[in-house]
C-alpha cells in the first residue's frame, strides 16, 4: 500500500484547507496519515499522530517533534511526506532528510514566504537562509502566487517548483445568494437591512492590521452613518483593536465576532470585503468573500493582489491609506451600477481559485510523485 504523511504546525490547518486532498488519497487506497497538534477530528485520516509542534522556533517542545517525526516517518517508510505551514515545514523536512535516500519525496507549499519584496531586511535576514538551506531538503516547493514562484526560482536550490492558485474555496458553501435569502439571514443573525455591512474574516493579530478598518469606518461614518464593520477572528491581540474603537467613538459600529463556524452565512449578509493585512500570500477569506459577490477594497499585498483586481471586482489600496480606503468603500455604496458590476466580475473571476480548479492543479503535481 503506498502511504502519504502530511505535516502542519496544528491540526485545523488540514481540516480547514486540505479534507479535498485527504480524500482524493483515500480513495486512490493510500494510507493517508497527519502529524500535527491538536485535537480537531480529521476525515479520511488512518493514522493522526499528536505532536508537540510549536510555532515558535525557539520552542523547546520543537525538538521533541522534530523526534518525533523522524521515527515516524522512518517506521512507515513513506512514498509522499507533503509539510504544510513553517515550522512544519522545517521539521518535517529535516525529519524527511534520511528517508529520501530510500525514496521518500518531500513536498512543501509554502503558504506566504516572509521575505518578499519590500519585506523587512531583517525577514530576508532570518527566513531566507532558513528556507535557502531547506530547499535542498524538499523534491517540490509548492507556491501559490508568482511573486513567491519567482523569487523561488531566481534564489533557491529546489529539485522542482510549482505554482497553484492557493489552496482552494470551498464553492459548496461560498456563492451568491437572492436579496431574499439575504434579509432572511439578516434577520436570522440580528441585523437591519437599512444597514450596509462590511466584513472582514481573520484572526486580529498585529499582521491582519484591523485598526486601518477601525479607522477607515470612522471616515465612512462621517459621511454615511449607515455602515457597520463586522470582524469575526479570534482576538490575538489582547483587545488593542477593541480599545481602539471605543477611543475613536465607533466601537456602537463594530461588531467583534470571534471565531464563528457560520462565515459563509457571514458573508452572505455583508456587502463588502474589507482586508488590511500587511502580508497575505493568497488568502482564502478574500476568495470566498468573492465567491459570495462581494466586492472588495484590500489593502496592498502580493496576495490581495492578485485577487484583487482595480475597478473590475474591488479596489487594492495602499496599506494604512485609511482615507482612500473610505474614499473606495462610499463609492462603491453609493453607485448602485458599479456595485453590481464589481459584484458579477468578483463571483466569475474568482472561479480559477475554487476548490475544483486547484485539486485539479494539484493532483497534476502530486502525478509526477505517485508512480
Amino acid at each position: 500500500m503506498k502511504k502519504i504523511l502530511y505535516v502542519a504546525t496544528i491540526t485545523e490547518h488540514f481540516y480547514y484547507f486540505h479534507l479535498p486532498y485527504l480524500k482524493m488519497f483515500h480513495d486512490l487506497g493510500w494510507q493517508v496519515d497527519v502529524a500535527s497538534h491538536g485535537d480537531v477530528e480529521l476525515p479520511y485520516c488512518d493514522n493522526r499522530y499528536e505532536i508537540p509542534i510549536k510555532r515558535s522556533p525557539a520552542d523547546k517542545d520543537n525538538l521533541q517533534a522534530y523526534k518525533m517525526l523522524k521515527k515516524i516517518i522512518k517506521d512507515n517508510r513513506y512514498d509522499l511526506v507533503h509539510c504544510h505551514t513553517p515550522m512544519g515545514g522545517i521539521l518535517a523536512r529535516l525529519a524527511a532528510a534520511s528517508q529520501r535516500k530510500h525514496g521518500t519525496k518531500v513536498l512543501y507549499t509554502a503558504h506566504g514566504f516572509h521575505f518578499y519584496e519590500g519585506a523587512p531586511k531583517l525577514n530576508w535576514m532570518v527566513y531566507f537562509p532558513i528556507e535557502y538551506t531547506m530547499s535542498f531538503l524538499t523534491d517540490c516547493l509548492i507556491t501559490i502566487n508568482e511573486e513567491d514562484y519567482n523569487c523561488a526560482k531566481k534564489h533557491l536550490k529546489v529539485k522542482a517548483i510549482k505554482k497553484v492558485n492557493g489552496v482552494g474555496y470551498n464553492s459548496d458553501k461560498y456563492f451568491p445568494v437572492s436579496s431574499e435569502e439575504k434579509l432572511r439571514l439578516r434577520e436570522k443573525l440580528g441585523y437591519s437591512n437599512d444597514e450596509k455591512l462590511l466584513i472582514y474574516v481573520a484572526e486580529m493579530n498585529a499582521n491582519k492590521n484591523q485598526a486601518m478598518l477601525i479607522k477607515a469606518l470612522k471616515l465612512v461614518n462621517e459621511k454615511r452613518d449607515d455602515v457597520r464593520l463586522l470582524i469575526a477572528g479570534a482576538d490575538n491581540y489582547n483587545g488593542e483593536y477593541i480599545r481602539l474603537a471605543k477611543e475613536l467613538g465607533v466601537d456602537k459600529k463594530v461588531d467583534f465576532l470571534g471565531h464563528r463556524e457560520d462565515v459563509d452565512d457571514l458573508l452572505h449578509i455583508s456587502d463588502i470585503a474589507v482586508a488590511s493585512s500587511y502580508r497575505e500570500g493568497l488568502p482564502v477569506n478574500v476568495m470566498e468573500a468573492l465567491a459570495c459577490g462581494l466586492p472588495v477594497v484590500l489593502s496592498d499585498n502580493r496576495g490581495h493582489r492578485v485577487l484583487g483586481i482595480n475597478g473590475e471586482n474591488g479596489y487594492v489600496v495602499k496599506v494604512n491609506d485609511c482615507e482612500t480606503m473610505a474614499e473606495k468603500i462610499i463609492m462603491i455604496l453609493d453607485d448602485e451600477a458599479l456595485y453590481g458590476r464589481l459584484s458579477r466580475n468578483a463571483v466569475e473571476l474568482v472561479k480559477p481559485f475554487s476548490k475544483e480548479s486547484v485539486l485539479a492543479e494539484l493532483t497534476q503535481v502530486y502525478n509526477q510523485y505517485i508512480d
